[in-house]
């Protein structure tokens, strides 16, 4: 998590202004178009970041335990563009944005750090819009469960059908076809509610290239990654 790879200085300025809250499932924690009071650290679970319109969702990205919900505004907004809501329940540490401000300016290796994590999240949201244009169903499927298993840290995620199909804007059977063909094939086993990734190399050699491309980007958030889609 972001928390624990910065320095003991920066994590001593920031510590005060750090409240631990429990992440309940369905919590929103932003909603688009009102302003960000709150940034979030995720040291566990997974929050959905989500845009809507039109009564239509579509999720842009998923933050986990390396993460942060409503860092954006180091982008320079003061509202959310995106709804956030907790897709597994969890642990978090949330600072008040004027008091995270505040730090950076006594510590600007926090900005720093922060900021590279922001540019990878945007290529997370960039790439993966991109993707629901470019890609076909196993492929998103795919690498929805290889992001998803990576920001919990888990090969077990417990989330349904009905949610896949909503957050992706694909057909439920479409969704419950090609998850039947991965189990059949060994990648994953499935239960009321739950998904579990059991042959995690062959399930992320289906994904699509978007997986690879948002993955090195978290990994490695100083290289200069393209937003690309290649058809494959």
């Amino acid at each position: 998590m972001i928390l624990a790879r910065i320095s003991l200085q920066d994590l001593a300025a920031v510590g005060p202004f750090l409240e631990p809250v429990m992440l309940r499932e369905r919590l929103v924690l932003h909603e688009p178009k009102k302003p960000l009071e709150y940034v979030y650290f995720i040291e566990s679970g997974l929050v959905s970041l989500r845009i809507i319109a039109e009564g239509s969702m579509l999720e842009t990205a998923l933050i986990g335990y390396r993460g942060a919900v409503g860092a954006s505004f180091l982008l320079g907004g003061h509202c959310s563009t995106h709804q956030s809501v907790v897709l597994f329940p969890g642990i978090a540490h949330r600072i008040r944005v004027d008091d995270l401000r505040k730090a950076m300016n006594e510590r600007p290796e926090i900005q720093e750090h922060l900021s590279r994590y922001v540019q990878a999240l945007s290529l997370h949201c960039a790439q993966m819009a991109l993707c629901g244009v470019r890609h076909n169903l196993e492929k998103r499927l795919a690498s929805w469960l290889c992001l998803a298993s990576d920001a919990i840290d888990s090969h077990v995620l417990p989330t349904t059908h009905d949610y896949l199909s909503s957050v992706l804007g694909l057909r439920r059977a479409g969704v419950t076809e090609t998850l039947n063909r991965f189990e059949d094939k060994g990648l994953i086993r499935k239960s009321r509610g739950v998904l579990q990734i059991d042959d995690r190399k062959h399930l992320g050699q289906r994904a699509c290239c978007c997986y690879k491309l948002i993955s090195n980007a978290y990994a490695s958030p100083d290289a200069s990654i393209p937003i690309a889609a290649p058809a494959d």
